[in-house]
Formats: C-alpha cells, structure tokens, sequence
C-alpha cells in the first residue's frame, strides 16, 4: 500500500491505495504555520479508521506547497550572489518589461538577493566554454569568510556561460566551502544549466533560498512518518510531473515549486485515458484557486519556465521567472473559499482574495463574515449542509445567506437567490474564459473538449463551465475531492537533465548532439539508481529547444534517433502559432531529457461495499429559474453502469457532483462518474 498527501490552500488531502485500489481517503483543514501537522494529523487519523500500522505503508508520497509559500512570504534564508564582475545587476535589471503597460500598481517583486548582498567575482567563461580568465580562489575565499561573519546563510553563484563550462563556478563553490563550510552554496551550472542570465541566477537565488527551509521541512516530515511507523518512505512529487526521494528532491528544491497542481493534471491525464479521452481539459477546483491544464494525447503539456512570487497573482510578469520543467496549467483566483463583493464600479465580482482556511467562508462558522463562492453553492442548494466532508462539518445556511444578502444581494436589489446564482455563474464563466485562453495560447481550441473535474469544488462546477465551453462530455473520478492525492500516487520515479549548446539544424545535428544526449541520460540513470529503479526499467525522452535563427525564444520539439529535425521543428512551429516561420535557418539551444522509471500500478475502483438504493431523497435545488425538486443520490452506492437524469445531485465525503437539467450520468466501470451534456 502506498500513500498520497497533498497539501492545498485550503485542505491537506490523503490517499491511501492498495493493489485493489483505494483503500482510504482523508481531507482536514490545512494549517498554514506548521504544514506537517496537517500531514501527521490526516495520515495517523486514516491509519487508525483502517486499523493499520504506518509499516503497512511501502511509500508516503507528498505533494506540497513549502517552496511557493516560502517564495511568496519571503521566509528563506539570508542569500548572497556571486556573479562575473559587470554582472550582479542582471537580477534585478531583468527584462525591462512592464507586467501591464495601462496599470501603474503592478510592479515586479523585488529581488531574493539585495544589491549590498551582490558580488562581482573576476573571471569569464566564454560562450564556447574557454576559461578567459580563471577563477581567483583566493578572493572568494575572504569573500565567503566576511559574509559568513555578517550572517549570509547560503550563496547563489551564476558566472556567465558557466553551462557551457561550470568549471569557475565549480572553484567558487570549492573556495566557499574550505572558507565557510556552514554556507549552503548553489551553483547555476547544477541548478539550470541553459541560456538567458536572468532567468538562471534568479532560478538559482530562490533555489539556495528555500532550501534550508526544505531541508528542514521534509527531515521534521521523515520523523513524523517513523514515529507512526513508516520512516525511510517519503517520497516527494516534482512540478515535471515526477517523483523523486526525499534527498535528492532537497538538492534541487525549485523542482518543487509546482508539486501539489502537477499532481492533480497527472491524475486527470492517468484516468481520463482509462475511459478512452486521449485530448482534455483538466479542471481542477480547490478552495483558494482554479487550474485548468491542456492534456494532448494522454500526456499534459510542460513548459520549461514557471512564474512565481507575482506581486498580481494573475498577472504574466509580475513575478520571479523560474526555469524548471513544469506542467503547463494556467491558475485563477477562483475557489470555493473565494470572496465575493461589489466592485468600484457597482458590479459583481469573486476572487481573487480567499477566505482560505481561517477564518474560512461564512458557512463555516469560523468567524468570516463575507460572502464565498461556497455560501453562494449552499444556499442555491448544491451542497447538503449536514453532510460537509461526510457530516464532519455542518455548514450554516443562515449565515451565508446574511452574508450574501448584506453584501451582496442588498447593494445590487437582488434577491439573495440571484446574488448566489450571480456569484455561481461568474466564477464559471471567468473559468471557462481561462481556459479558452490557456488552449487558444497553446494552439488548441478549448471548445468541445472533454473536461475532467476534481477538487472539493470542481464537481459542482464542471456542469457549468463545460456548459460555456460547449462541451459534451465532464469526467468526475472516484474520490475527486482528493484527486491530487491520488494524482502523486499515479507518478513515476522521474528526474530532467538539460544543457544548453548552440547548434545549426542540418542532416548531422543529432549525429553530433548524441554524445552530449548520452551524458544526460547518464545522469538521470544515476539519480534514478539511487532511488532503487534497476536499469531495464529505465526510460528517457529527448527533446530540443529550437528557433528561426535572429528569433528570442524557442519551441520545444520532442525527437527520436534519426528524425528529421527540420520536419519536427516546423510541425511544432505550426501547432504553437498556426503558420510556418520564415524562410530562414533553424537552430537548436537546448537538449534535454526525462528519465523515468515505470508507471505504478493505480487503479481507481468504485466502492459497491454499501449496496442498496442510491437515492436519497430529493431537496430544492437552484438552476437559474428557480428552485427545482432534485433527486440526491449516494455515489458509494453507485455500482458501474448506474445512470441517473439530470437535474441530480450525486454526493461522496469530499466532493458533490451537479448534473444539470437536460444532461445524464453514468459510472464506469472504475467508477468515474461520466456526465453527458446536451
């Protein structure tokens, strides 16, 4: 048995799967200050409903939100940066853009690392890799022994063109460490090797900046797991889309970054294929945010630069970019702990502030008094106030309506049932907009495509937003409230190695590229084996970042032995902007490779132990007219090939699934529960 926890916004959600499948499942609300005890507390409480032993488990895999928070806080360590003298600026002068040319409140973070805080270092490295001018060990040992006094915790090196030939940054690392053994040193070279100065030395930065708190988070984690009985089994998910030990995930944290989201877009990628949909949209809704991510051909997409920090959440280039292999998704301040209200100009609006956890939406008791996307679902009738997370929570329907008549409803001249539909149809729309854009971007059309629903929020508004996106067809798995948990069980052992080196693409490029293709699938092969995955089990894929030569940025095409690479390259060209490029030469800048190790062994089985009638009984439901008598049904007592008519309510512990008039459910044989849209 293996066991899956994913800490969200809002809750710390667990799976726990055997062979057979799902053998438990948990969700308790997260606590912010010390995230683990969510972890320790959600873990043992399942353990003990199951009468098992923390030895029983073979693998605890965690998802987890450390890095972002850390980033976005500014709760890392104190950092220094060696860069190549004329160079310690390139932080901080970045790429000159404004996040948004008509607004004059946007402004980028500040650096990880104060201008006092940056060193210029003599040496250079040419763009070929010729050591110019060799690294003065001397320097950068008094260098490291002052800031040592001052209190500088770690130091971030970035020479230029070190991923050509890391050798001066490799010295400064030696210098720093026989000067200063108690700073934690990252070097550029082993964090992302690849071109464009800024993108690199600020990946670097936040990488040694979160990583004593990384460190010290998952060795607090891994005496949590032994003192219930499953030490040395800590697993933890990576934002490619992979897992990795414990150890080798703290070398590198900024893999991290993006952990809990890739798992639920794998997840969706995982069981979605199983019904047969290859081409998707995952639509994964929580309690702070909405993540939608495009899924072509079973496999979500990755992109190799990750925003974050953003001084406006959803705004593209107000943030710290971050080059690490990340699932491709686009994030909206849409959850169900959304905080609903009047605009400046009269008008309705929800999010991106959240109510989170505490004091939570109005609903819960918990001392908020604003309206949230959750008061607005209870009191049009698509949640059962009693059975909140199974009935452990019961939810307060005269509170979200006070709180939705005083804020809302009153404000506007509506009645507190058209405030709540208000609030309830936009967040759909603002959803489906998102993801018309995310496809559109990537050179899909949105429209029609199937969508796969999970999160605490999700199933109650796929109906909708599959509704504005004219789709036919809404996936909600088994368990979907906790489906990034599940999604970390679903991840292979994985690791990426990348370099950049300037090629021109002719009939030769891949002949010459193969032995520097060979040393990066060395170099996944030995992280894997030290994650016990024996070499046959091995697999890599290769990929080349590549452009029309005199073009800034590049498409990432995946290749095999003896491919055409021009071929390869245009169709991607064309798939990402719709037309051909000029007619002009084709270069390649970066190599990279995935090392994977075997897919486990998930299934997601629907659970007939219950038996008996589904339904419930009926409540008064809203869909827009008005309130409408609507069967309730039991989804655990839901076996394969049950169908029911839309208007319905389908209930499980963690989540509730709507099905609107004019459509139709069934469950599949792994008791997903398909909705049919007319």
């Amino acid at each position: 048995m293996r066991a899956g926890v994913d800490i969200g916004g809002t809750f710390t959600d667990l799976c726990i799967a055997g062979p057979d499948g799902i053998v438990a499942i948990g969700k308790a609300l997260g606590t912010p200050s010390a995230p683990a005890d969510s972890v320790e507390t959600v873990l043992r409480d399942a353990l003990e409903r199951q009468r098992f032993g923390g030895d029983d488990l073979t693998q605890v895999v965690h998802a987890t939100t450390l890095v972002t928070n850390a980033l976005i806080e500014r709760k890392g360590a104190k950092v220094a940066l060696l860069a190549t003298a004329g160079f310690r600026d390139v932080m901080e002068l970045a790429r000159e853009r404004r996040p948004d040319i008509y607004r004059l409140d946007v402004w980028r973070p500040e650096p990880l690392v104060p201008r006092h805080l940056r060193f210029d270092v003599r040496e250079r490295t040419l763009a070929d890799g010729t050591i110019e001018q060799p690294l003065d060990s001397q320097e950068v040992e008094a260098l490291a022994r002052e800031l040592a006094e001052r209190g500088i915790e770690a130091i971030a090196v970035c020479f230029l063109h070190s991923f050509a030939n890391p050798a001066n940054e490799r010295a400064a690392r030696a210098a720093v460490e026989h000067a200063a053994p108690g700073l934690r040193v990252a070097l550029s070279s082993d964090v992302a090797p690849e071109i464009r100065e800024y993108e690199r030395t600020q990946t670097t930065a936040a990488s040694v900046y979160v990583q004593d708190r990384v460190v010290r988070y998952l060795a607090d984690l891994e005496d949590r797991l032994a003192g219930l009985g499953a030490g040395g089994r800590l697993r933890v998910m990576l934002s490619n889309g992979g897992i990795a030990i414990a150890r080798d995930a703290a070398e590198r944290p900024i893999r991290m970054l993006e952990s809990g989201p890739a798992a639920g877009a794998l997840a969706a990628a995982r069981f979605a294929g199983l019904n047969g949909f290859k081409d998707l949209m995952s639509f994964d809704m929580g309690g702070t945010t909405a993540k939608l991510c495009l899924i072509e051909d079973g496999r979500p997409l990755v992109t190799h630069e990750f925003e974050a920090a953003r001084t406006d959440r959803f705004t593209r280039g107000s943030g710290l970019p971050i080059k690490t292999p990340t699932i491709d998704m686009i994030e909206i301040g849409v959850g169900g702990g959304s905080l609903a209200g009047v605009d400046a100009l009269g008008l309705l609006a929800c999010g991106p502030e959240s109510a989170g956890a505490d004091p939570g939406p109005a609903c819960y008791g918990g001392g908020g008094t604003r309206p949230t996307v959750t008061d607005a679902d209870l009191v049009l009738g698509y949640l059962d106030p009693g059975f909140f997370l199974g009935g452990e929570m019961t939810l307060d329907v005269d509170a979200a309506r006070t709180a939705i008549s005083e804020h809302i409803a009153e404000p506007l001249g509506l009645t507190v049932e058209e405030a709540a539909w208000g609030i309830h149809r936009l967040v759909n729309e603002d959803m489906a907009s998102a993801a018309r854009v995310h496809a559109a971007e990537r050179g899909h059309d949105a429209t029609g495509l199937p969508l796969f629903a999970f999160g605490g929020a999700g199933p109650v508004h796929a109906f909708g937003v599959g509704a504005a996106l004219g789709t036919t067809t809404v996936i909600v798995p088994a368990a979907a409230g906790v489906m990034s948990s599940i999604g970390v069980l679903a991840a292979p052992l994985a690791t990426d190695s990348v370099r950049s080196r300037l090629e021109p693409v002719d009939g030769e490029t891949l002949s010459r590229a193969e032995p520097l293709f060979v040393e990066l699938e060395r170099q996944g092969a030995q992280v894997l084996a030290l994650s016990g995955v024996g070499e046959s089990q091995i697999t890599h894929e290769r990929s080349i970042d590549m452009r029309y030569v005199g073009q800034g940025f590049e498409v990432t095409v995946p290749v095999k032995p003896g491919e055409d690479l021009k071929q390869a390259f245009e169709a991607a060209y064309v798939r990402a902007h719709g037309r051909t490029g000029p007619d002009v030469p084709i270069e390649a800048i970066s190599w990279r490779v995935m090392t994977r190790g075997p897919d486990p062994e998930l299934l997601l089985v629907a659970d007939s132990t219950r038996g008996g009638n589904a339904r419930k009984g009926t409540r008064s439901v809203y869909f827009g007219g008005g309130y409408v008598e609507t069967p309730i049904y039991d989804r655990y007592r839901m076996g394969p090939d049950t169908q029911v008519e839309g208007p319905a309510i389908v209930e499980e512990r963690e989540s509730t699934t709507v099905v609107g008039p004019g459509a139709s459910a069934r469950v599949a044989t792994d008791g997903s529960l398909v909705v049919e849209v007319t």
